[in-house]
C-alpha cells in the first residue's frame, strides 16, 4: 500500500480519475439530484412544523422522529442491497417514502396531534431512500483501494457539503412562500426522482446480489472498529442536530426568522474549502487518531457559536465551526475500507449514516428544549461538551482501528 493511501492523501490528478469512470457517469448526476435535498427536507420539515404549531419543541420532535427513522431505515436498506443489489429496495422505498411525505402533509396541515406527527415523520425516515450509502458503496465496486477511491470518498463527503449548503438556504427562502410546505413537498419530489434514476443506471442494475457472510443481528457493527467509528459519527451527528436547531432560533430571537437557513448554510463553504485543502494534506495521518482529534476539534468551535451577540458575528463563528465537517466525513468513509467486514459496504455505510441520524436526532430534540428554555448559547456549549465526551470515548478505542489497519493493508497488497 502507498503512503498516499495510507494517510488518505490525494492529488488533483485522482479526483479526476474516479469522476471520469465511465460506468459512474450516471450515478453520479442520479445521486446528485437524489442527494441535494438531503439537508432540505429536515430544514424544511422544521420550519413547517414550527410555522403551523408555533413552537421550535415540537418542530424539534418531529425533525428528531424523522432522523431515528433514518437510523432504522439505512441500516435496513443497506443489507438489503447488499443481498439483493440497490435497484429492487430503491424502486420500493421511493415509492413508500412518497405516500408518507404526503400523509405527513395532510397531518400538518390539518394540525393534528403532536404524536401523529412523530409516527409519519418516522415513517418518513425509514423510507427515505438512501442513496448516500448506496453510491460511496457503488465506489468500492467500480475502483480498487488506492488514492482514486479515497478521492471518490473525498467527493461525496464534499459534495454532501455542497448540499448542506444549498438545501438549509432553499428551505429557509421556501418557507417564506404563499404556502410553507413548498419547501418539504419539493425536495421530498426530487429525493424519490433522483433515487429511481439512480436505481435503474446500468452500472447499479449491474450490481450482483451475495450471499451474506454473517448471521447475527449486529451485522457489520460486529466489528470493534465499526463501534469505535459509529460512536465517532454519532458525536458528529450529534453536534450538528444541537446547532441545526439553536440557529433558526438564534435567528427568530434577532426577528429574521428566514436567515436560520441561510445561517446554516454559511458553515457549509468554510467545510466545502477546507475539505478539498485537508484531502490534499490530511492530519492526523493515522485513521485511528483523526477520528477523534477531528470531533474534539469540531466540538471546540462549535463552542465559539455561544459568544456572538449579532447574526453577522454568528456567521463568522459558524465559518470557523464548519471547517472540520467535511474532513470528518471523509475520515468515516476511510475508516470503513479498515474495519469493516467484506460483502456489506452498503451495510457498513448504512450504520454509520444510522449513528449520524440518530446523534442528529438527539440533538435536535435536546437543543429544543434548551432553547425554549435558556436559549441558544447553552444548546451550543452542550454540543461542545458532547463533542468532548464522545472524542475521549474514541481516544479510549483508538486501538480498535489500528488493529484493523496491518490485515487490510496486507489484503490490498495480495
Amino acid at each position: 500500500m502507498s503512503h498516499s493511501a495510507e494517510s488518505g492523501r490525494t492529488t488533483l490528478a485522482d479526483y479526476r480519475l474516479a469522476l471520469s469512470t465511465r460506468q459512474a457517469r450516471l450515478p453520479i448526476i442520479a445521486s446528485l439530484l437524489a442527494r441535494l435535498p438531503v439537508a432540505m427536507v429536515g430544514i424544511a420539515e422544521l420550519l413547517y412544523v414550527q410555522h403551523e404549531t408555533g413552537t421550535y419543541a415540537t418542530a424539534g420532535l418531529v425533525s428528531a422522529s424523522t432522523l431515528v427513522g433514518v437510523a432504522v431505515g439505512s441500516v435496513a436498506q443497506g443489507r438489503l442491497m447488499d443481498r439483493f443489489g440497490p435497484t429492487r429496495p430503491l424502486l420500493v422505498v421511493a415509492a413508500l417514502f412518497g405516500i408518507t411525505v404526503a400523509a405527513l402533509t395532510l397531518a400538518i396541515e390539518a394540525h393534528v396531534s403532536t404524536p401523529v406527527l412523530v409516527v409519519l415523520a418516522i415513517g418518513i425516515g425509514v423510507f427515505e431512500p438512501s442513496c448516500g450509502s448506496a453510491s460511496r458503496a457503488l465506489w468500492g465496486r467500480l475502483l480498487p483501494s488506492g488514492p482514486a477511491l479515497t478521492a471518490a470518498y473525498s467527493y461525496e463527503a464534499i459534495s454532501m457539503e455542497v448540499f448542506f449548503i444549498l438545501g438549509p438556504g432553499l428551505a429557509g427562502a421556501l418557507i417564506a412562500a404563499p404556502w410553507p410546505g413548498t419547501g418539504m413537498v419539493l425536495a421530498a419530489s426530487c429525493m424519490i426522482l433522483g433515487a429511481v434514476l439512480f436505481a435503474l443506471s446500468p452500472a447499479v442494475r449491474a450490481w450482483p446480489p451475495a450471499a451474506r457472510t454473517d448471521t447475527t443481528l449486529l451485522g457489520a457493527l460486529a466489528s470493534p472498529g465499526m463501534r469505535t467509528l459509529a460512536l465517532a459519527a454519532l458525536g458528529f451527528g450529534m453536534v450538528i442536530g444541537f446547532v441545526e436547531v439553536a440557529v433558526p432560533a438564534a435567528a427568530t430571537e434577532a426577528g429574521n426568522t428566514a436567515m436560520g437557513g441561510v445561517l446554516l448554510s454559511v458553515w457549509s463553504v468554510s467545510s466545502v474549502i477546507f475539505g478539498i485543502l485537508f484531502s490534499l494534506r490530511p492530519w492526523p495521518r493515522s485513521l485511528e487518531l483523526r477520528l477523534p482529534v477531528l470531533l474534539a476539534l469540531f466540538g471546540a468551535g462549535v463552542a465559539l457559536l455561544a459568544w456572538p451577540s449579532t447574526l453577522w458575528g454568528l456567521a463568522s463563528a459558524m465559518l470557523v465551526a464548519g471547517a472540520l465537517i467535511t474532513p470528518q466525513s471523509t475520515s468515516h468513509s476511510m475508516t470503513i475500507e479498515l474495519v469493516a467486514p467484506k460483502n456489506v459496504a452498503a451495510e457498513a455505510f448504512g450504520w454509520v449514516l444510522t449513528a449520524v441520524t440518530l446523534g442528529l436526532a438527539l440533538g435536535q430534540s435536546v437543543s429544543g428544549h434548551l432553547v425554549e428554555r435558556s436559549g441558544p448559547p447553552l444548546a451550543f456549549l452542550t454540543a461542545a461538551g458532547c463533542a468532548f465526551v464522545l472524542a475521549g470515548i474514541v481516544w479510549w478505542r483508538k486501538a480498535t482501528v489500528r488493529a484493523a489497519e496491518p490485515e487490510r493493508a496486507d489484503r490490498a497488497l495480495v
